[in-house]
Formats: C-alpha cells, structure tokens, sequence
C-alpha cells in the first residue's frame, strides 16, 4: 500500500465500553470506528480488555476532522450489541458505552476543536440511538468545566444501585438501563496506570488508593484512583490526568512529561513515579507489588504511533503492532 503523509491535526479517543468477554465482539466495535469516507484518517492503535473488569479501553485516532464520525460509528455498534441489564464486571459502570474521552494530540489540535467533536457525539449518539443519553464533562461542559470524578460522583456512577429514573442527562433522554449512561468529554490527554499489589485486602488498596489521589494531603497531582479487586488480587487503578503548568518540587526527582495544547504547557506523572509510590505504601504492610499496566499509551507514544499508522494506512493497527517497531 502506498504510504502517505499523515495529518498533523490527530485527535485520540480512548473509548470505553462495558465488555471484555466477547472479544470478537469488542472487535466488531472497534472495526466499527474504521467504516466510513474517512476511515483512511483513522486508526485504532490499542483494545485493552479485562474479564474481570468486563471493561475494554478501544484507542481509536484520527484528524480532527474525522474523529467524531468515527467514535460515533463504534458507539452505534457497541449499543447495538451490548446490554447493560445482563452486564456484570467488578469495575464501576453506567453506560454500555461508559466514557467518550477526546484527547487533542500535539500543538496543531485546539481546546474549542476537541469540544465540537466532542458535542457532535455526544447528540449524535442520542439522535441515532433511541434511548441513549449523555452527560458532559471537563471542556465540553461549558460553563463549568467540571472534571470527570466530579461528573461520575454527581451522576452516581460510584454507586452500585442506579436510580435511573432520577438521572438527569445533558444530552438525550433520561437513560433507559439497556444502554445506561454514556460520559463524554474533552480534556488534556490521561493515561490510565493500574498498579496490582499482592494482597486481596480491599481495605488496605483503598487506603493506598486515598493517600495516593490527587486531593489527598500529599497525594499525586492529576491521579484519581479506585482500588479493586482483580485476579485473587488487589488493583491501584489510576486515571492520570495531565495537569497545567509544573508539579510540585518534591515530586521531580523523575521528569513528568510535557506537551502543549493551545500555547499551555501541560505534565503528567509519569507511572514509574506512582508505581513507587504504591509500592512505598504497600511496603510498609509487608505487601511487595506484583507488576504494573499502562492501558494505551503515553500521549507522546499515541501520536508518535498514529502517525506510522497512518503513514503505512493500518487501520487495525492493533493487530500490527507486535511486528511494527518505531
């Protein structure tokens, strides 16, 4: 296939939907994202799933100008086939699709950019598919801007009960159980860094869990947490959020990775960082860490791996990037 040149204003959405058991299912989703006039400015680099979870992330990216039609795309087909009355998983969850994150990847992509794709799939989810509805979070929810955790916490999605008929959505209907309800947004890239430590004591992964989150007295800037159970063990599983300007001194002996996004400079910390810290914690328990997962990428490695995606025009790139290296 002839290479080209690959579009500088690249967009990720690291997609969220409530199944892992069906792999050829979270598949069929992800090929989904891949249909369409533009679908030769499209990539999906990553599906991560977890049975205990019953939980995919699906790294899906594109120019700017086709992210939108091709989230949708795997949106539509992921309520097609996922039924969230009948779902089951340890991990919180409210929609069959549950997150639709849009990340801007490199100076090129905008905020207001992010935010239109954004709103288009969020109301084009709800005008397509009867019964879907959304609440909006981080730059898409104007005026406020309010962040994910508080978006989750309001709409209860914490709990382990719904009172769907008291949800009041941003955007669609209220939400029927068979599709739930659906988070979409647009935020400076987060990664997601789950540490597993070897204990099944629940209670002492969320104590780590609390010391660690970023509104903890000397928690990590940007990391929001949960601890879970997972595979006769106990997960640290963290969204980490970029986060404006420089972290604190104390936290610099490792460098926290840099990018820009409309001329503000923006870090994340890096997960080697929260590794030590989980381990510090547990330590001091007697409980050592079993190992560390990145689900996705760094934004540096998402872009840097989009644009060979995109450059040798692997859509599936999933399936490539075992042979593919940078």
């Amino acid at each position: 296939m002839a290479a080209r040149t690959p579009s500088r204003h690249l967009v990720a959405c690291l997609l969220n939907i409530s199944e892992a058991h069906r792999k050829d299912l979270v598949e069929d989703v992800a090929k989904a994202a891949l249909r369409g006039i533009k679908r030769e400015e499209t990539t999906v680099l990553n599906i991560f799933n977890d049975d205990d979870y019953n939980r995919s992330v699906i790294t899906i990216v594109a120019s700017v100008r086709s992210i939108g039609d091709a989230v949708l795309s795997a949106c539509q087909r992921a309520c097609a086939l996922i039924d969230m009355s009948a779902h089951e998983g340890v991990h919180p969850c409210m929609g069959a699709v549950d997150l639709i994150p849009i990340y801007p990847l490199g100076e090129a992509v905008g905020v207001e950019e992010c935010v239109q794709q954004a709103l288009a799939v969020a109301h084009g989810l709800a005008e397509t598919v009867s019964g879907a509805s959304a609440f909006l979070f981080g730059w898409a929810d104007r005026p406020l801007q309010r962040g994910l955790a508080l978006r989750r916490k309001q709409m209860g999605w914490f709990r382990k009960t719904t009172d769907w008929e008291a949800l009041r959505p941003d955007v669609g209907p209220p939400p029927r159980k068979r599709y739930g309800l659906t988070g979409v947004g647009a935020s400076p890239y987060v990664m997601n860094c789950n540490i597993t430590i070897d204990t099944q004591d629940i209670m002492l992964g969320r104590s780590i869990a609390a010391a660690i989150r970023e509104s903890a007295p000397g928690g990590v800037p940007g990391v929001q947490v949960l601890a879970l159970p997972h595979q006769g063990a106990v997960e640290i599983a963290c969204n980490v959020e970029s986060i404006k300007g420089d972290p604190p001194a104390h936290l610099t002996a490792q460098p926290w990775p840099s990018f820009m996004v409309d001329g503000e400079p923006y870090r994340h910390a890096p997960a080697s960082l929260i590794t030590a810290r989980v381990a510090e914690l547990a330590g001091r328990r007697g409980v050592g860490v079993k190992g560390t997962a990145l689900v996705g990428f760094t934004p540096r490695e998402c872009r840097a791996l989009a644009e060979l995606a995109l450059s040798e025009g692997v859509g599936e790139f999933w399936k490539e990037q075992q042979k593919i290296r940078m």
